[in-house]
């Protein structure tokens, strides 16, 4: 990335069960933490990645923007979910006003979608076939109706959306900036958040698959609330604290849970697996909320028989002690994964 690239956008994640807001400074090395905050959201504010009670997400937003005195008003955020539709698709080799101006009719084959119902974009994938007349494109859709719910509450809260992204490309821009890329190596970016898991494999720099599972964080949480009778919150802090004489049965509802979050994350990994010619997946990294959860990431590994490691999306970004706590920092720095991702956009990305 250039340091003459147009300012600085504001990451905006706003997920199932809080909002992030993260802002990077570029230096000459790198990046620089600038504003960081998280704000939770109350239980059903968004449901399978729409947005059920604007008026908190709006209110959460202006909490995070006045209590970090953010000036910034441009901000990229993303979605997932049902919603989002994305192929990767062969097409002719053509030119990029070519697939531009074809781009409506080919998404028509592969959009389960009314086509006048949702945004489309596209990225011209590095080229992995031995077939010189035909070139991959990574086709994105979007559903209207989504885009505009998210875009309202963020209007509302008095900000201006100029970048809107998918969490799981989000997911990967994190890694690309903090990881060094893995040329030839295929890998698994899998974000386990409350509600969605965003499964993105990538190769050579090349998002090649991805799939949004319903599941997540707040599945442990209803069934920590329907064993004990609690209420959602109360039930959020027992799997936070898992203390006292209900610990024992705590544990095994998570290690339950663990267990079918492996289970889907090798479902998805074989899937492409069987479907794909580029080889085996040699490394899987989790990010979100849940990559905190106790002996999950053992548990994944264990079930898929692939080395699972725990992201960090401050790797490589510089943090300074006397603006931010860096006990804190390391605790949620799973749950930035999008967060960091969305901070990295610029005005005019493509």
């Amino acid at each position: 990335m250039l340091l003459s690239r147009s300012k600085s956008l504001l990451g905006l994640d706003i997920g199932s069960s809080s909002v992030k807001v993260l802002e990077l400074k570029e230096t000459k090395t790198g990046y620089q933490l600038a504003n960081f905050g998280v704000e939770p959201l109350p239980h059903e504010t968004i449901v399978d990645s729409t947005i059920m009670n604007a008026p908190a997400v709006v209110a959460a937003i202006r909490k995070l923007i006045s209590a970090n005195q953010i000036k910034t008003k441009d901000v990229a955020t993303s979605v997932s979910g049902h919603s989002v539709i994305i192929r990767k698709i062969t097409l002719p080799l053509m030119t990029d006003e070519e697939i531009a101006s074809n781009i409506q009719w080919e998404a028509e084959q592969y959009i389960p979608f009314d086509i006048n119902e949702v945004n489309i974009d596209y990225q011209r994938l590095e080229s992995t076939s031995d077939d010189q007349g035909s070139q991959d494109v990574l086709l994105v859709a979007v559903k209207k109706d989504m885009v505009n719910d998210y875009v309202a509450v963020i209007n509302e809260a008095g900000l201006t959306p100029v970048v809107m992204d998918v969490d799981a490309f989000s997911v990967q821009n994190m890694y690309e900036v903090n990881y060094e890329l893995q040329r030839g190596k295929v890998i698994a970016l899998v974000n386990i958040g409350a509600g969605v898991i965003n499964i993105n494999i990538v190769h050579n720099g090349n998002s090649v698959f991805t799939r949004d599972m319903s599941i997540g964080g707040n599945h442990l949480t209803e069934e920590i609330q329907k064993r004990f009778g609690v209420s959602f919150d109360e039930a959020e802090q027992l799997k936070i604290n898992g203390s006292g004489d209900r610990k024992a049965e705590i544990e095994e509802i998570v290690e339950n849970l663990s267990q079918a979050i492996a289970l889907e994350t090798q479902r998805s990994l074989d899937f492409f697996i069987a479907t794909s010619s580029i080889g085996h997946i040699s490394q899987v990294y989790l990010s979100g909320g849940c990559a905190k959860s106790p002996r999950l990431a053992e548990t994944i590994q264990k079930q898929i028989g692939i080395p699972v490691e725990v992201v960090n999306p401050f790797n490589n970004i510089e943090i300074s002690p006397n603006k931010f706590d860096m006990d804190y920092i390391r605790d949620v720095g799973p749950l930035c994964g999008v967060a960091v991702g969305l901070a990295l956009r610029r005005v005019g990305d493509k």
